[in-house]
């Protein structure tokens, strides 16, 4: 990351970076700021946080007291009203923000998180280049750096992630586990790969071994996911999908009712209208002469 890209991106964020607006906290950004050459400097403090990234060099940080080794690809926090000096001999170069949260438009519980960085003893973090904060940091310097004045939601937006992002990276809040993540996570992606399975090929088959072999997991989990997230088993909700699929055909198209039963995969014209009368009430036909009426007498009153 060179320093005439770096340059660039500091001026660009000092224009358009400034007042960060989230939907649950909103932060001022004092200045956006970039020294590919600190040395060292005296003894300081500010009322807001200050979070700098190392890109290069060697040096030291001290904060109340605590000294903590600096080096390419060290990010690290300077707290509200914390004295604290930055020192090298060879010089660092440092890319760094200073900001504070807006209370007035922000809510109380994300202004409370940010207000628990103020005495965080997470102070530190060493080769942090492949964090989430590190790389939305870079991202930001390099999209800054090559015209991007004219997206300036989207600069102020990817500005805003990444200081939000320091609550994360410097947070001494115990995180979720690895396992609880996973399990959220696959559950989740899950059950949403299986619907649009199912709606993508409703006129197939649709057996819950099939639809677990092409998501990679077992029979067992799959009954389970639709159980106890959605309430239903998998085979009432493949009907229910089939027939909702079949009403709107009935009542936007002219197709013949047998086609409707083949591209909704309800089988024989016999089969489909006995479970189109189970869910609806009404067999197809008359569904789709009881909507032909209603739109008739739309069209005449208006």
């Amino acid at each position: 990351m060179v320093i005439h890209s770096c340059k660039l991106s500091e001026g660009i964020l000092n224009q358009y970076a400034t007042r960060l607006i989230g939907e649950e906290i909103c932060f001022k950004v004092h200045y956006w700021g970039v020294n590919p050459g600190h040395f060292n400097n005296i003894l300081h403090k500010h009322s807001f946080f200050e979070v700098c990234y190392v890109l290069s060099g060697e040096g030291l940080y001290h904060d109340q007291g605590g000294q903590f080794q600096l080096k390419k690809g060290s990010v690290f926090i300077s707290r509200p009203n914390i004295q604290h000096q930055i020192l090298s001999e060879s010089g660092l170069f440092l890319l760094f923000v200073a900001f504070e949260v807006i209370p007035d438009i922000s809510k109380d519980d994300a202004i409370r998180k940010f207000d628990k960085l103020s005495t965080t003893n997470k102070i530190l973090i060493n080769s942090a280049d492949d964090t989430p904060t590190a790389l939305i940091w870079r991202a930001l310097v390099e999209y800054t750096s090559i015209g991007g004045a004219n997206e300036c939601g989207f600069i102020s937006n990817l500005a805003n992630t990444l200081v939000l992002s320091f609550h994360s990276m410097f947070s001494e809040e115990k995180p979720r586990t690895e396992h609880h993540e996973k399990l959220f996570s696959n559950r989740s992606s899950h059950l949403y790969q299986a619907k649009l399975f199912i709606r993508d090929n409703l006129s197939d088959q649709l057996r819950l071994e099939h639809v677990a072999n092409n998501l990679h997991i077992s029979t067992r989990h799959l009954s389970r996911l639709f159980s106890e997230e959605l309430g239903e088993s998998f085979s009432n909700y493949i009907r229910r999908k089939r027939i909702e699929e079949a009403a709107k055909l009935l009542e936007t198209t002219n197709i013949p009712i047998k086609e409707i039963a083949d591209l909704t995969g309800c089988g024989s014209v016999h089969s489909f209208t006995r479970m189109f009368t189970s869910m609806m009430n009404v067999s197809p036909a008359k569904y789709r002469n009881t909507y032909e009426i209603k739109q008739e007498k739309q069209e005449i009153i208006m």
